[in-house]
Order: structure tokens, then C-alpha cells, then sequence
């Protein structure tokens, strides 16, 4: 069996830190092969090791002197190295570094040093050897990952070997380091687990898992043991903050399923995501999560006959599209469609619209609807359960919660409603209140 393990920044944050990934790598030696970010924040008034870099780059391109800022990151490393106890000259890194950026310096390759010299002291730390991501990720001159050619890559790099991979970047074809986005050590440590066909992959960082809704909104809501990934898309859609986007496609390509652990909780099972879950080993509740997001607005465009009108609904969204809206939803009926939009951004060409609109299909009214939230409710079990809808919208009602709108996916996978804004944190309270604590 092989795990391919991913840490964030809140696991290297400093030498305790690092002791507790070692403890987690040593206590499975299917753990070979480790992904780690840069060191992120010891406490909330700290500084993320990335954001300073970042900082580092933004004062040389203005010809200001970084050599405060640098000494912070300086210091941080050499403690890690100090308290661990290890043997690499992370000092002669670093004024190797220095150097190269008083020389000038790419602001990618410079960002991306955190990384780097992060996975340094973790192989040291580990006794695994190190591999530079830039040996293996490679990037198309368009700057999207050559999928191909990067995990042909890793596998003669890797080679049954235990490794450390610095997270976050890789190589363009002509060598320049290219990183990805924030957050993208989650996207290199999927990718590092497609590429080696991996038995699991483990993304560890400072939470257990999964919520079934807000905290914020639910006092001490239940945790998501298992999800599907199709179930995970619903809800990152919908506004739960859960992973980066690209890190889900790797993996689910691979049909491997995806472990997200707390490197501060380690016996904690978190939430695992899977292909399928099979209902005889899956007791869980009837909603998988509750998630939502305000800031919606919504065109209703009534005209009889809308619906035998050929091409009308197409005109409308080549409308839409032209202006660079997308739209989300699109409940209808008979005579009515509707246009679910970002407040956001329609605000600026919201009137152009409706004025094209009228010209192109002379409705008999277009209403526009503003300051909406929207909520859903997803679960793959929902399908099964005849009602569910009809509950979820006697419920809301009976609780004094205004349903604006009313939206299902062709696969039963999620119940849609819009409310107003005002009544937000009342629509989710009440969904887990009833579905879950029931």
C-alpha cells in the first residue's frame, strides 16, 4: 500500500510542529511519500513564511531594501533547524538565497522558497530523500500541468523511494519556476498521489474534516465522516470552504480516495471522500451538509408562451454571456424563466441587460429580485426518500423563512432554495436542526 501524505503550513509552523509529522509519517510505513507547504502563521499575529516572500518580492521591485523582512524568514528556518536537532546547512541555504535575490530574482522562484527550503528540513527531519518539485511538475508554456508528462516524471523520480516534495510549483518547459495558486501544495499533492497510482492521499491540516454546516451559523455542528466527491463539488459550489478546487480532479480521476486529517488531532478518522459509499456500511444522516452564500440577485422574465418560443431562453444567455455574467441557477416554468446572477457582478451592466432583453423578446414583465441568499441541502440519499422537498419547504415555512425560489439537480443530489438575505442563518439553523438533530 502506498499513502502519498500532504502537511499545510499550520503543520510546519515551527519545531513542535514538525515533531507531530513526524510521529504521523513514522507511525505507517505506507507513508512513503510526503508533500509539505511552506510554514504558516505560530500564532494570529504571526507571519505566513509565503506572505513574506511575497513582501521580499513586492520591495525589490520597488528598490527597497527587504533585509528586515528577510531576517524574519531567516530566523524562523534556522529555529526549526536548531529545535529538530538536524544536521542540514539550512544557514548556507538561506545566504545562498539572499544572494540570488540581491542579484535579482524571479517572483515566482521567490515565492516558492518556502517550500523549498521547507522540504529540505522535513527529509532531513524524516531521513527520506528530497525531490525537488521542479524535477517532476511540468508546466505547458500556456501555464496548465502537462498531466502527461509530469506523472511519467515522478515515477522514475520517485521509484519506490521515500521522498519529500516541496509543494506549490514546478517547472515551465524552459526551466522558469512557475508556481501555482495559493493554496496549490493541495494541487501538488494530488497530483503527486495520481501520478503514483497512490492507495490513499492524506491531506492533513488544522481541522478534522469536514463540517455538516458553518460553525459559525450551527453551535458545534456534526462532522462529515464520509462524503462522495460529487456531494463535495455540490457544497464547495455552494459556498462550504473545503479544499482547493483543483486538488478534488487529480484524484477523483484516479478513483483514489482523499483523507482529510488534523496533523494536531491525528487519531481523529476526519472526513474521507469516495467515489461511492455503499448504504449498508453508511448510517449517516438523510443530508449529507448544508451550505450557502448571500449575495444573489435574481431576473424573472414572464411572457406567454416563453417556452414554445424557439431559440427565446438561448437569446437571453447570449445576452447574459456578452456582459461576462455567469449565470448559476435557472429555475422555470411555463410562461417564466429566471436568472440566477452574482449582485456582485451584474451591478455594473444590470440595466444594459434588462433594456437588450426587452428589445430581443418583448416580455410581459421582467421583475428583478435583489439582496437573496441562496441554500442548499445535499445529499445522496435524498433521491431515495420520497418528501424530502416537501419537508424542507414545510419546514422553512413553519419557521417563518421566506422561500424566494426553489431549484432541484437533475440527479436529486441537492434541494436549492433562495430566501432573503435576512433570513440566512435562520434557513441553515432550521435544515440542521430538523435533519439532522432530528
Amino acid at each position: 500500500m502506498l499513502k502519498v501524505l500532504k502537511f499545510g503550513g499550520s503543520s510546519l509552523a515551527d519545531a513542535a510542529q514538525f515533531a507531530k509529522v513526524k510521529h504521523i509519517v513514522e507511525s505507517d510505513p505506507s507513508r512513503r511519500v510526503v508533500v509539505v507547504s511552506a510554514p504558516g502563521k505560530r500564532f494570529s499575529e504571526d507571519h505566513k513564511i509565503t506572505d513574506l516572500l511575497y513582501l521580499c518580492a513586492a520591495h525589490i521591485e520597488y528598490g527597497v531594501s527587504c533585509e528586515n523582512v528577510f531576517s524574519m524568514i531567516r530566523a524562523r528556518y534556522e529555529e526549526i533547524c536548531r529545535d529538530c536537532g538536524l544536521d542540514i546547512d539550512i544557514t548556507g541555504e538561506l545566504d545562498a538565497l539572499w544572494l540570488k535575490m540581491r542579484s535579482g530574482m524571479d517572483r515566482e522562484e521567490l515565492a516558492s522558497r518556502g517550500e523549498y527550503l521547507a522540504a529540505l528540513l522535513m527529509a532531513d527531519y524524516l531521513g527520506f530523500d528530497f525531490l525537488d518539485a521542479a524535477l517532476w511538475l511540468k508546466f505547458r508554456f500556456d501555464g496548465t500541468v502537462d498531466k502527461e508528462a509530469s506523472y511519467a516524471a515522478l515515477q522514475q523520480a520517485a521509484d519506490g523511494r521515500c521522498v519529500v516534495i516541496p509543494g506549490f510549483y514546478g517547472a515551465m518547459p524552459d526551466g522558469r519556476v512557475r508556481t501555482l495558486t495559493r493554496g496549490g501544495s493541495d494541487v501538488t499533492g494530488a497530483l503527486a498521489a495520481a501520478a503514483l497510482d497512490a492507495d490513499l492521499y492524506e491531506n492533513w491540516t488544522d481541522v478534522s474534516g469536514f463540517l455538516m454546516a458553518d460553525p459559525k451559523i450551527v453551535n458545534n455542528p456534526q462532522p462529515i465522516r464520509q462524503i462522495t466527491y460529487s456531494e463535495l463539488r455540490e457544497l464547495s459550489y455552494i459556498g462550504a470552504k473545503v479544499l482547493h478546487e483543483g486538488t478534488v480532479f487529480p484524484v477523483r480521476e484516479k478513483h483514489i480516495p482523499l483523507n482529510i486529517r488534523n496533523t494536531n488531532a491525528p487519531d481523529d478518522p476526519g472526513t474521507l471522500i469516495l467515489d461511492e459509499i455503499q448504504e449498508e456500511t453508511d448510517n449517516g444522516n438523510l443530508i449529507t451538509g448544508i451550505a450557502g452564500k448571500k449575495g444573489y440577485c435574481v431576473i424573472t422574465i414572464a411572457k406567454t408562451g416563453l417556452s414554445s418560443e424557439s431559440g427565446a431562453l438561448l437569446r437571453i444567455l447570449e445576452i447574459v454571456n456578452e456582459h461576462g455574467v455567469n449565470v448559476e441557477y435557472i429555475p422555470s416554468g411555463i410562461d417564466i424563466v429566471s436568472l440566477v446572477m452574482s449582485e456582485e457582478k451584474v451591478k455594473s451592466c444590470l440595466y444594459t441587460m434588462l433594456g437588450e432583453i426587452q428589445k430581443a423578446l418583448a416580455p410581459d414583465s421582467i421583475k428583478v429580485t435583489e439582496h437573496l441568499a441562496i441554500v442548499a441541502a445535499v445529499g445522496r440519499r435524498m433521491a431515495s426518500r420520497p418528501g424530502v422537498s416537501g419537508r424542507i419547504f414545510a419546514t422553512l415555512g413553519e419557521n417563518g423563512v421566506n422561500i424566494r425560489m426553489i431549484t432541484q439537480g437533475p440527479e436529486e443530489l441537492n434541494i436549492i432554495v433562495g430566501v432573503e438575505e435576512k433570513d440566512f442563518a435562520q434557513a441553515i439553523r432550521v435544515l440542521y436542526d430538523t435533519f439532522v438533530k432530528e
